[in-house]
């Protein structure tokens, strides 16, 4: 099993930033790729940024340029640096890990670890 723990969330007001971190522990030996995604009520759970183990990313387009995904020295703690932030970005933010293969290493699969998730309000 692998543990997933966030940091980070809180109230800004438009245009301030945040900077979210997710420790991972456990059996994290097979973990080769690792993101973050949000979610708001009655909407699907969407990515926000992913990194692998390589080194390689991907963002979604409504955070390009603005978010950052990027690893610790010991790779099993991922960071995502949100500047520019928008109402719109106000969603509960989950860190995301997982064994991925293929060009689509940056889709989520049914055996992923998941954290609790945490709270990003972006608000006058």
């Amino acid at each position: 099993q692998v543990q997933l723990v966030e940091t980070g969330g809180g109230l800004v007001q438009p245009g301030e930033s945040l900077r979210l971190s997710c420790a991972a522990s456990g059996s994290i030996v097979r973990i080769n790729a690792m993101g973050w995604y949000r979610q708001t009520p009655g909407k699907q759970r969407e990515l926000v940024a992913a990194i692998n183990s390589g080194g390689k990313t991907a963002y979604a387009a409504f955070v390009k340029g603005r978010f950052t995904i990027s690893t610790g020295n010991a790779k099993n703690t991922v960071y995502l640096q949100m500047n520019s932030l928008k109402p719109e970005d106000t969603a509960v933010y989950y860190c995301n890990a997982g064994e991925r293969k293929g060009v689509m290493w940056y889709e989520s699969s049914d055996g992923d670890y998941w954290g609790q998730g945490t709270q990003v309000t972006v608000q006058s």
